[in-house]
């Protein structure tokens, strides 16, 4: 049975970084409407600041890439409200290209916005969350089958997946879980430029054995359990939630 039945109300302050996006946005939505303490952050203020309106929660401009500011983020929380018991890495990039054209530079921001920022956010809650909690981050499926043309996503998220489950061994011992979930695609803005064509999205689809692309409240329910401290035996867990897309076959259609 589950140590802890706290409800999320009563949990602590929950930190979403690159609060946003689609998913950051919907899970932020979700967790106020149970009475959690939520602490915002993103990159710019312009969509945060009326979204943390809307919920009551605070909004933070912070670069989720910089190992200081994201650990002032988490200290600050903490000292606010007494206890940070999850946090959540929303950040993320979409890049699609062979990797005889990728460049330098785009493999370079593509592991600075998936990796480094979830390193940040594993690093601050290693330093600040002393108590346990949770930190939830994000793969992909495309790091669990070979996908072409996913090159850099796929080595970027794999590094990720192996993040969660080091990190995991490391602080299991303080009762700070790490886990991921690893999506397939999902109807979000940063995957615009994908869903926005008919083509590329019926190529999608029918890679997803259940028949479509993800919706951003199709990630909501398992983050909200991995954060919730009624899981508190789960950690070190890479997690699909992919439409059968990594594991199994899809059917011809």
């Amino acid at each position: 049975m589950p140590s802890s039945s706290r409800p999320l109300a009563d949990a602590g302050a929950f930190i979403i970084l690159g609060a946003a996006g689609g998913i950051g946005s919907r899970l932020a939505e979700s967790l106020a409407a149970d009475g959690a303490t939520l602490v915002l952050a993103g990159r710019t203020l312009e969509k945060l600041t009326p979204l943390a309106t809307a919920l009551g929660a605070e909004a933070h401009q912070v670069e989720a890439s910089d190992f200081a500011a994201v650990e002032s983020l988490v200290a600050e929380a903490k000292a606010r409200h007494g206890r940070v018991a999850g946090i959540v890495n929303a950040v993320g990039s979409i890049l699609l290209k062979p990797a005889h054209l990728t460049s330098e530079g785009e493999l370079a921001e593509t592991l600075r916005l998936n990796v480094q920022t979830a390193f940040a956010a594993v690093r601050a809650a290693g330093r600040v969350m002393t108590d346990g909690g949770s930190v939830l981050l994000f793969s992909s499926a495309a790091s669990e089958t070979g996908l072409p043309n996913h090159e850099a996503i796929a080595a970027a998220k794999g590094a990720v997946s192996g993040l969660v489950r080091s990190a995991a061994a490391t602080y299991a011992p303080r009762k700070l879980r790490v886990n991921a979930l690893a999506p397939g695609l999902v109807e979000t803005p940063l995957a615009a430029r994908i869903t926005g064509n008919p083509a590329s999205l019926a190529a999608s689809v029918a890679m997803h054995p259940a028949g479509r692309i993800g919706r951003t409240e199709d990630l909501v329910a398992p983050a909200r359990w991995l954060l919730d401290p009624s899981s508190d035996w789960v950690t070190g867990q890479v997690i699909p939630v992919d439409g059968g897309m990594s594991r199994i076959k899809a059917p011809a259609r």
